[in-house]
């Protein structure tokens, strides 16, 4: 193959394959230094989704005196967390981790604890520890006289 020094257009294939061959080499090393993955990292915290009020199919989970003002309990029965992280002010989310589902055990103070791989959650559902990354999901809570609502 002969190159043409007057012909400035013309490029050798050879040359034009090694350069694109270099520049595909380029990108993919650059893609592998620039993973968004956050294995490693800890986890973020993100504020838990919000939720409209109950709805006219809601019902009676518990009894407003039964979630201790900094704390929670959980509703095996219901698959529900109820926690009341200021005083009036509560919160009620599936009680399933949303790291794989696992169920969520037990409230200890003011931490919702996932035992199945150690995540742990605020009484606003929020992620304090990983390996969950997302909040829990709410669900529409409101005090109504002496009952909690839910639904």
């Amino acid at each position: 193959m002969s190159f043409d020094s007057s012909d400035r257009t013309s490029v050798p294939r050879r040359t034009l394959l090694g350069g694109a061959g270099a520049a595909a080499a380029v990108a993919a090393l650059a893609a592998c230094g620039a993973s968004t993955d956050t294995a490693g990292d800890p986890p973020q915290a993100q504020p838990p989704t919000t939720t409209a009020p109950p709805g006219p199919d809601a019902q009676v989970v518990a009894a407003v005196a039964d979630v201790p003002v900094g704390g929670g309990v959980l509703i095996e029965g219901k698959r529900l967390v109820l926690t009341q992280p200021t005083e009036g002010d509560f919160c009620a989310f599936l009680a399933l981790c949303t790291h794989q589902g696992c169920n969520i055990t037990s409230v200890e103070g003011d931490t919702i604890v996932c035992a199945c791989h150690g995540s742990k959650f605020a009484l606003d559902g929020s992620v304090v520890q990983g390996p969950a990354k997302r909040p829990l999901k709410s669900q529409p809570v409101e005090a109504r006289g002496t009952d909690l609502v839910v639904g």
